[in-house]
């Protein structure tokens, strides 16, 4: 008795792997949107925790020194014992790269990216 003996090999066809490569591009195209957007909601909210922190700042340091609404304050150095300073001994910065401002005593302090749409770094 002859037997007779398959040449064809163990393997993926093409067929297999594009349909493999399809799927994981498929993924990769509903994970990725969604994984920016999330990052994008976590850095806005880090950054109106910031804002609030240093709200609560300002109002502590005119309440020390008895100052009222409309007075000066210089926010790197006035408010600099009131606020918790990051490893580097600095005031937090907002996580998405922009800037805090705040001049004056019983006004919002703002980042430079409170105009974003859809993720506006402000005080509600």
């Amino acid at each position: 008795m002859k037997q007779i003996k398959s040449s064809r090999k163990a393997g993926f066809t093409l067929i297999e792997i594009m349909i493999v490569v399809a799927i994981i591009g498929l993924l990769a195209a509903i994970a990725i949107p969604n994984f920016v957007r999330a990052r994008a909601t976590a850095q806005q909210n880090a950054c109106i925790n910031n804002l609030r922190q240093i709200d609560a700042a300002a109002n502590q340091w005119a309440l020390e020194f008895k100052k009222t609404s409309g007075n000066s304050l210089v926010l790197n150095t006035d408010l600099l014992p009131y606020i918790k300073l990051n490893s580097s001994g600095s005031m937090p910065p907002c996580p998405a790269g922009g800037s805090y401002t705040l001049t004056l005593v019983g006004t919002n302090p703002a980042c430079s990216l409170s105009t974003l749409v859809g993720f506006s770094h402000s005080l509600p």
